[in-house]
């Protein structure tokens, strides 16, 4: 309401943001089928998967534009890391992203603004 009231065509800028929205979604879903070569619902569309997205967003931190970037850097880096060193690399993973939530509940993101902010007071 505020944004139309300053004279923003919301309906417009809301379809043009699900057009590019769904550009992008396209252009992922034909890049990953070609890097695979065939998908099966059974991998892609797997519990876990969402599972991981969601400890993605929650490590970066939730009220951060780039949390969520960061944090699936670090869920990557940590499950490449992990699972090269150890069978049960899972319950590892899942022991360090509970440490790493509950030390940064606010997200890796979150806690380094909070630790900017504080260190630079103006």
């Amino acid at each position: 309401m505020r944004a139309d009231a300053i004279g923003i065509d919301v309906r417009r800028l809301q379809w043009t943001a699900f057009v590019v929205a769904g550009a992008f979604a396209g252009l992922a879903g034909g890049l990953y089928a070609f890097s695979k070569g065939s998908i099966s619902p059974d991998s892609t569309m797997a519990v876990s998967r969402s599972i991981d997205a969601l400890v993605m967003v929650l490590l970066g931190g939730v009220q951060t534009l780039s949390g969520p970037v960061v944090g699936a850097a670090l869920f990557t880096w940590l499950q490449d890391t992990i699972a090269r060193g150890t069978d049960y690399w899972r319950a590892v993973l899942g022991v360090t992203i509970l440490v790493l939530v509950l030390v940064f509940p606010q997200g890796i993101v979150g806690a380094l603004r909070g630790w900017f902010e504080k260190r630079d007071p103006e």
